[in-house]
């Protein structure tokens, strides 16, 4: 029987990504209701203890109880783990081991890490991975060194390189958890260009993909240029940011609870702060509550694009959003195809794009609705929690920690599905279908 079961959840690559990070989130939850792991004495309660390992896992930043005063450094160091590994893929640190022992990685191995990085094929898998492990710890290790010289001016020199390391790996993998005490994330820095800049290097990075970031690094080769995906991941990185960062400069620039006391260069990093961040970074420099509703709203949409594929972040991905905005512009103009940068996208990729907004659109208003029902809070503030939670993003206006235990259950729901994806899940729970032999009469409705 046994062998049997092991056969089913074996033989889907969606089904062995969705086990692996749920034993990790168990794991992680149960080490962190250890003794050595609580700075009180008083064991957390399992639920608090299960969201916390959840939001670490599927790097998020959502926190019940603040990170910097409640665990003692072995339990942020078990945090910094979790976040670690879901960052990269619990199956990216499982093949660096097996390279090390000079293992051979099998089919079943390859296809998983396929899934994982949503990559088209497993030609190169391997060399990917190589590529990640190797960019991930250097820019780390850059942004380690530059926040612990800056943290240096504020802290001893051991607290600080402690600091330090722990945001830097925090921020590049999209987590959003820092240890600087009663919930202020960056809030006292939110006027120093060095913090800001790092902090927006490491999200950025993070969130661009590690196929964008080896297509970057390979464009010295005169003989190599950036593929379409690189292009669009690119572009439309770029337009969020900017146009986030100006929507969100002209909403705040007045309001005496955000910006309004803050110097125009203050303001310009505060504005890009806040728009880079809600690609899944869950770092803050302004009070979120304190920004005007309409802000608020901006920076859930912000949210629920999220990141690009295959990197630290979620949300429904910058070239989703990028393949909805092509098929409108098609549409407007009688176009057939849908073209970026003078290439045509199959019909296959609009419609996945199409279904996993649908999915995730759903799923974010079906918690929302649940959440308005258990918890006792203003609607916006209950959306901008779920859209977090489902984006993987961090920021809240004040809700997590005020939540009721069936509240947790569903942010730590939608933390799982905004890591793993909804179409990841779906597949892993669904059974498998065969290929259809054959296809429907053709019918006709009125749209629009």
């Amino acid at each position: 029987m046994f062998r049997k079961f092991y056969r089913t959840i074996a033989a889907s690559p969606p089904r062995i990504l969705v086990l692996g990070f749920a034993a990790i989130i168990f794991l992680g939850a149960g080490l962190l209701m250890l003794p050595f792991s609580h700075a009180n004495g008083e064991a957390p309660r399992f639920i608090d203890a299960l969201f916390t390992a959840t939001s670490a896992t599927c790097v998020t930043g959502l926190v019940v109880v603040d990170t910097g005063t409640y665990w003692t450094m072995a339990g942020q160091i078990i945090i910094l783990s979790m976040i670690q590994i879901g960052g990269l893929g619990f199956m990216t640190m499982a093949t660096l081991f097996a390279i090390f022992l000079k293992r051979r990685i099998s089919l079943k191995e390859r296809l998983v890490l396929q899934e994982a990085f949503n990559q088209t094929s497993i030609e190169g898998i391997i060399r990917l991975v190589r590529k990640v492990v190797i960019y991930a710890l250097t820019i780390e290790l850059v942004g380690a060194v530059l926040f612990s010289i800056r943290f240096m001016f504020d802290m001893p020199v051991g607290e600080a390189i402690y600091k330090g390391i722990f945001h830097a790996v925090s921020f590049f993998n999209n987590a959003g958890f820092d240890i600087m005490g009663d919930y202020r994330s960056l809030v006292d820095y939110v006027g120093d260009p060095l913090v800001n800049i790092v902090t927006m290097l490491l999200i950025i990075l993070g969130g661009l993909g590690f196929v964008v970031l080896a297509d970057l690094v390979d464009i010295r080769n005169p003989k190599r240029k950036l593929s379409l995906h690189s292009k669009v991941v690119l572009s439309m990185t770029g337009f969020l940011i900017v146009a986030g960062a100006v929507v969100i400069l002209l909403f705040e620039f007045s309001n005496g609870r955000t910006m309004g006391p803050l110097n125009f260069g203050e303001k310009l990093l505060a504005a890009f702060m806040q728009s880079v961040s809600p690609r899944t970074a869950g770092v803050n420099t302004v009070d979120l509550a304190g920004l005007r509703q309409a802000t608020q709203f901006v920076i859930v949409i912000l949210m629920f694009i999220g990141a690009s594929p295959g990197s630290t972040g979620g949300g429904i991905k910058t070239t989703t959003f990028t393949a909805l905005v092509g098929a409108v512009i098609a549409m407007v103009r009688g176009k057939e195809d849908v073209v970026l940068f003078k290439y045509r996208l199959a019909q296959e990729r609009v419609y996945k794009a199409l279904t996993v907004t649908l999915f995730a659109f759903g799923l974010v208003i079906l918690a929302t609705m649940i959440l308005s029902t258990t918890e006792d809070h203003h609607f916006l503030m209950i959306l901008f929690e779920v859209t977090s939670a489902f984006g993987t993003v961090g920021l809240t206006m004040g809700l997590t920690t005020q939540l009721t235990l069936a509240g947790k259950i569903i942010i730590i729901l939608m933390m799982f599905i905004g890591r793993l994806g909804p179409l990841t899940l779906t597949y892993a729970l669904g059974p498998k279908q065969g290929r259809l032999m054959y296809r429907n009469a053709e019918g006709k409705i009125i749209i629009g």
